[in-house]
């Protein structure tokens, strides 16, 4: 109808001006119209079906027709012949040539997709043109639109949609397997974090429309966090491939799809946002010239296939024996040139556990990047990529010195595989020097001392790895696996012959007088190998480069500024910026801080295995100094000064960086303590580094995520003796303990997170040795996996309050007024502090928790020192996996205490009667004693070997009277059905007498009621 009104419109209008003759070209043309706008086409190929979108356009050079498909690509037809009534055309489809023909009838279009030999029904309907409007105004987001950056405020969302097709479904795919996958999983494999929206059956709730899902995406929703590092495109390519994929399947007739109708009722702008770059910051980051990970060396063309195991959980073990992982792997580059070892070209790993080069390869990328704190991948590892030129078996590179032995002695787990270092009679790593572009490596074999250089040569396209090797005198004979025999192996110097033994290149020390050599290891067939490297001059005396008289690897001092925060609340936290734009594209993901013994002074870690010196802190100038001092460790997540000497834990050892030249930066990375057990699995952190009187270091090893412990140390607390020379475990059975800290009685604090066989998050009191803390997938479980067998933790820490604590730290400055002596909590998963509010009741340690009011962080918190000086906190954090804060890759920030009242409980007591909850301001009597401001809701856990747990028997107890304490600060609130429970919330809206707001909610965990405080 609309059509043949517009043409008798035209008619009238040419009747007036212009005549018959044009009368009847109008009404010829008004025939032959074609019925242009979208279409939703499907394509029935039998055993599949293709569909998309029929755009069908009139222009000034005639009708055009494209098919866009999200899932099979973009066809252009052409010769095109397009009437009211009919269409046919031609086109290149899936490698062969296809023509299009079929009828207009209405709002839909039927026919017909011809190949030379086939032909498939194709049908479309046109897609509505009406107005789609969606309120959106009940949706509460993570984010306000005022904190989104500028880049966001004129984005043409219309435009980005309507121009979806299969390169952008591509790439959000990628998107999605790189980052999304991670916590949401697919129906095939379920995400880490089981209670993550799972597209393919549940709802959204924030919206499944594209803009909705962008919103969600850009502002952050309920537990999913804002992704600002994605650009306006790749937000929707993920979205399309989201709702492409999972979503419309699902809901069908109900599915809201990209109409004109739809994209006319979107947010008008003029940009796109800039154009979507590869997102590899892990691979642009300048490491130094070595690194340290764990890998697995493989050949990129005959290498063993990736391989895990699949579900249900615990995921088996795999068969990992023929693998060549080099779980404590320091990978050294060999080739010259700027950009560390992520540019380089060829490489070489020792692995520190074995004392035996793992391998060398070349080629035109360094790594895959495959790990959690690399590119985000879960439940992987990273492998070599390029030509695997050499390699050498898991097992000792030396043999045992007294047997002659390569048998391996160390402990084997259930898999087969053996783990940990060699005894250190056997072989003991002492560290690394960098000196200059050089890494030298010191370790020892038996009574021998060895330092150890790699290097390469080229001769045309062949390789030569180099190992220069210092070795001092010996008590006895000492041999070394070099390289399999089918690999060419040289040798110049003295004191050492080669030999071959059992299929391997052996070198053969004597001893008496030490040796002093340089091997050439090449997979080369040339003639003139042995020619080539025996002409070489004399090896090197490594002694030199152990004296600290390289220059400096990172000379620039780099400045930040200091934001103060307001100090409208009880809290002000201050920006100390870390220098995100820096010349080696670190990431600064924060993971540790501590002070000199001049607290102007700290220094901080970073998971990308940088240390930072900072500079600022305290002086009033409002300006930082930062000065990167080390680099290249593997995953630091935390950090300790004693008496100016500066210890990092790292996944495979505790680090003491040496200065050897005055210069603040690292010439020595000594290994004071490397007992420690590493695997392949991503999830077995070494977290928090904290120090006891006597000097004796404490951290956490967490456990495997979804699976069995294979070692000891598996989800343990672990003590390392002052002189570093013993590991021990304290406490077992943690899952993901973020952190350490030492209670002032000696007894010690760890965090734990939700997942399998913890039903909530935990706070653990860790009294004495050898308890048992719930993980039953930890290393040797009790047999009896009910609570009785476990120790409870101190509070049940519920996700809706924090959805990842990391350390606690005691309060310990005058300058915090009330608080000192109190216990704080950090919060990775929510970016904020609690207070704790702890209580002893019959020996069993309970109370809650509490958000210290008005501190919001950028990224997640980790860890926090209070600065001796100035008594103020200073905290760092990131952004990283299981946080909901995500603005910034790192932070630094200082907390204040201004001195204005805290409008939150600072104790908690727990009677037979009810609770007690002291305030620090005086209370008004009439809020206070008013039980209708008072909410309580209890509910209890289920453990199991489920992913958390739901919420069981929940109540609400009636307040029965509320009074106020002589004090005139407590209010004690009395309940008839108080019991033990594993969570009680206590909400509270009062006034104090100074009408200053209280309001908040206590979030606890009643083991035990304490004596009767009855006075009702």
């Amino acid at each position: 109808m609309f059509l043949r009104l517009l043409c008798l419109r035209k008619i009238r209008t040419k009747v007036v001006s212009s005549g018959l003759f044009l009368i009847l070209i109008f009404v010829w043309g008004c025939q032959q119209s074609t019925p242009e706008g979208s279409w939703d086409y499907q394509i029935d190929f039998g055993d599949w079906q293709s569909q998309g979108t029929m755009k069908l356009q009139n222009g000034n050079d005639g009708a055009t027709l494209v098919l866009v498909s999200l899932e099979d690509g973009t066809f252009n037809f052409e010769n095109l012949k397009v009437t009211r009534t009919n269409l046919s055309g031609e086109a290149v489809m899936f490698g062969n040539e296809a023509v299009l023909e079929g009828v207009f009838d209405q709002e839909t279009f039927v026919g017909t997709l011809r190949t030379e030999d086939e032909q498939f029904p194709f049908t479309a309907k046109r897609q509505s043109e009406e107005l789609v409007s969606i309120d959106r105004s009940n949706i509460t987001y993570v984010l306000s639109v005022e904190d989104l950056g500028e880049l966001e405020r004129d984005i043409d969302h219309a435009g980005i949609i309507a121009t979806m097709d299969r390169e952008g479904y591509k790439r959000g795919e990628r998107i999605y397997s790189s980052n999304c996958i991670n916590c949401h999983g697919n129906e095939e494999v379920e995400g880490s974090i089981p209670l993550s929206t799972k597209f393919w059956n549940q709802e959204l709730k924030s919206g499944s429309d594209a803009y909705s899902m962008y919103q969600t995406i850009s502002r952050g929703y309920g537990t999913m966090p804002p992704q600002p590092v994605l650009t306006p495109q790749e937000k929707y390519d993920v979205i399309g491939y989201i709702r492409q994929k999972y979503i419309k399947p699902r809901e069908g007739e109900a599915f809201i799809a990209n109409t004109r109708g739809y994209l006319s009722g979107l947010p008008k702008g003029t940009s796109q946002g800039p154009a979507a770059k590869p997102y590899q910051p892990w691979a642009d980051m300048d490491y130094g010239n070595f690194f340290i990970n764990t890998y697995e060396l493989v050949d990129e063309e005959t290498g063993i296939e990736r391989y895990h195991s699949p579900r249900p959980v615990p995921y088996p073990d795999e068969d990992y024996r023929k693998n060549n992982f080099a779980y404590k792997g320091i990978a050294v580059r060999l080739d010259k040139g700027e950009g560390g070892v992520s540019k380089g070209k060829a490489w070489m790993i020792f692995d520190h556990d074995l004392m035996r080069v793992a391998g060398g390869w070349t080629g035109q990328g360094f790594i895959d990047w495959n790990g959690i704190l690399l590119n985000d991948q879960h439940e992987t590892y990273p492998r070599t990529i390029g030509k695997l030129h050499f390699e050498t078996p898991v097992g000792p590179g030396w043999a045992n010195p007294k047997t002659g032995s390569f048998e391996d002695p160390r402990f084997r787990a259930r898999d087969g595989r053996a783990f940990g270092p060699l005894p250190k009679s056997w072989a003991n790593y002492k560290g690394v020097y960098h000196h200059n572009d050089e890494i030298v490596i010191s370790y020892s074999v038996g009574t021998a001392d060895i330092l150890e250089k790699f290097g390469m040569e080229g001769h045309g396209n062949d390789t030569i790895f180099t190992r220069t090797l210092n070795i001092s005198p010996s008590t006895s004979l000492l041999k070394m696996r070099v390289a399999p025999e089918n690999i060419g192996v040289e040798m110049v110097g003295e004191g050492a012959s080669l030999s071959r033994e059992e299929g391997y290149t052996i070198l053969n020390v004597k001893g008496v007088k030490g040796a002093k050599i340089k091997l050439f290891i090449a997979d080369t067939d040339r003639q003139d190998f042995a020619n080539l490297s025996t002409s070489k001059i004399a090896p090197q005396d490594l002694r030199e480069y152990t004296l600290g008289k390289s220059e400096p690897h990172y000379p620039e001092i780099l400045k930040s500024t200091i934001t103060k925060g307001s100090d409208d609340g009880s809290f002000a936290v201050d920006q100390l910026t870390p220098p995100f734009d820096n010349p080696w594209a670190s990431r600064m993901k924060l993971s540790g801080i501590d002070f000199l013994k001049d607290a102007n002074q700290a220094v901080v870690c970073t998971t990308d295995g940088d240390i930072w010196h900072i500079t600022g802190l305290t002086d009033d100038t409002g300006e930082l100094s930062w000065q990167r001092i080390g680099s290249g460790l593997f995953q630091p997540l935390g950090i300790k000064v004693l008496n100016d000497n500066i210890y990092v834990i790292c996944r495979d050892q505790l680090v003491l960086l040496r200065d050897l030249n005055g210069d603040m930066e690292t010439d020595f990375y000594e290994s004071f303590n490397h007992d420690h057990q590493v695997t392949d699995h991503f999830h077995e952190f070494a977290m928090g580094l904290q120090a006891d009187k006597e000097g004796n270091l404490y951290y956490a090893k967490s456990g495997r995520h979804a699976r069995e412990a294979l070692v000891p140390q598996h989800g343990t607390l672990l003590k390392v003796s002052k002189d570093g020379a013993k590991t021990e475990i304290i406490a077992k059975g943690f899952r993901a303990a973020n952190g350490v800290c030492i209670n002032p009685d000696g007894s010690f604090l760890v965090t734990d997170q939700q997942g399998f066989w913890n039903p909530m998050n935990r706070i653990n009191w860790v009294d004495g040795k050898g308890k048992f803390y719930g993980n039953m997938w930890g290393y040797d479980p009790p047999k009896d996996s009910t609570r009785i067998a476990m120790e409870q933790p101190m509070v049940w820490l519920d996700m809706e309050f924090d959805r990842s604590p990391s350390e606690l730290l005691w309060v310990a400055s005058k300058q915090w007024g009330p608080l000192n002596g109190s216990l704080l909590s950090f919060s990775y998963g929510f970016g904020k502090i609690q207070l704790v509010l702890n209580e002893q009741v019959n020996g069993q340690m309970q109370g809650g928790v509490v958000d210290l009011p008005g501190i919001k962080f950028l990224t997640g918190v980790m860890r926090g020192r209070f600065n001796p000086v100035d008594g103020q906190l200073y905290a760092c954090g990131m952004s990283a996996w299981g946080t909901n804060q995500m603005l910034r890759g790192g932070g630094l920030y200082r907390i204040r205490y201004t001195g204005k009242p805290i409008t939150t409980p600072i104790a908690l007591k727990t009677t037979t009667s009810g609770i007690i909850l002291e305030f620090d301001a005086p209370l008004d009597l009439k809020t206070a004693t008013d039980t209708d401001n008072y909410v309580i809701q209890t509910w209890n856990l289920k453990r199991s070997s489920k992913y958390g747990s739901d919420r069981y028997d929940r109540l609400t107890l009636p307040v029965a009277q509320a009074v106020v304490q002589p004090d005139g600060k407590s209010i004690q609130l009395f309940l008839k059905d108080i019991k033990p429970v594993d969570v009680m919330t206590i909400s509270y809206d009062l006034l104090s007498t100074d009408k200053l707001v209280l309001e908040g909610t206590v979030q606890s965990t009643v083991h035990h009621l304490g004596g009767s405080n009855d006075s009702m």
